[in-house]
């Protein structure tokens, strides 16, 4: 199947499953979906394209074939370029000023997903790990299967994780404890865990149903006012990492200007006419 126009990549397939839900599916199974720095760029180009596309309300994240939403880093091909490929030929400030512009760019990339303006689903499956982490911890929900496996895998290839988990998962479970546990061990923990401590807010028989229901999830909220989806997500990312008086100050200044769209009254008609609303692209 071709990608949608305008989201030709070479490492996802990008389709629309239902109306303005957009599918970015992971496509490397033959190396478990594990990233290299291609993969990271074109992510990043994606989830930017589609902040901004007025056509498109909701995304949702898979992967190809049945083993892995992703392995993480392709830690062979990262040896041949990039951060663990930096010439030894040049002095330790050199290399160190390489090395962080590397994981400006790589944290840049995955950081997308949070800031896309739409909300994001992703649906994990298998083997889940390193930045598998990562990228799921900037979703907006996170559902996953049965057999999904995950783990917090960097100190088991000898780095501290950097390309978010350390700083997203905290703020997504609910022990500090439990964060703690699992990035300092490296140990696997699995779906039922996740769903226990918050990392995932449901689990699914296997990797077609939690696909099917991630989708439907997107067909919903694509269904709604994009004013009032975009503005709760904005709303509640601001409060996450902001005080309850920022927060609040913030919340009123956002919608002094966005409470006067046109979907507010329209969504009342429709409530009133028992009819399905339907609202303008933003």
């Amino acid at each position: 199947m071709p990608n949608v126009q305008g989201y030709e990549a070479k490492h996802f397939v990008v389709t629309s499953p239902t109306e303005n839900v957009l599918r970015v599916e992971i496509n490397r199974p033959e190396k478990l979906n594990a990233f290299f720095e291609p993969m990271w760029l074109e992510l990043g180009s994606l989830m930017n394209k589609v902040s901004h596309d007025p056509d498109y309300r909701a995304v949702v994240i898979t992967a190809a074939g049945e083993r892995a939403f992703t392995a993480g880093l392709d830690v062979e091909a990262a040896s041949q370029g990039g951060a663990l490929g930096v010439s030894k030929d040049v002095d330790p400030a050199r290399k160190a000023t390489q090395v962080r512009r590397h994981i400006d760019e790589f944290q840049a990339c995955i950081s997308a997903v949070e800031k896309c303006e739409k909300p994001v689903i992703v649906a994990m499956h298998g083997i889940s790990i390193g930045l598998a982490i990562d990228l799921s911890s900037c979703a907006d929900v996170r559902f996953c299967s049965k057999d999904t496996r995950f783990s917090v895998k960097e100190v088991d290839i000898g780095i501290a994780a950097d390309i978010g988990t350390l700083t997203r998962l905290p703020k997504i479970v609910g022990s500090f404890s439990w964060v703690k546990e699992v990035a300092l061990s490296a140990r696997w923990f699995d779906a039922e865990e996740a769903l226990r401590v918050g990392f995932v807010s449901q689990v699914f028989d296997n990797k077609a149903k939690t696909v099917e229901a991630a989708i439907e999830y997107a067909t919903l909220l694509a269904s709604k006012s994009p004013i009032a989806v975009q503005g709760t997500k904005e709303l509640l990312n601001h409060a996450r990492d902001n005080t309850v008086a920022d927060s609040l100050r913030y919340t009123a200044i956002w919608n002094m200007s966005m409470i006067q769209c046109k979907d507010t009254q329209d969504a009342l008609m429709a409530g009133l006419k028992k009819k399905k609303p339907t609202f303008s692209k933003l």
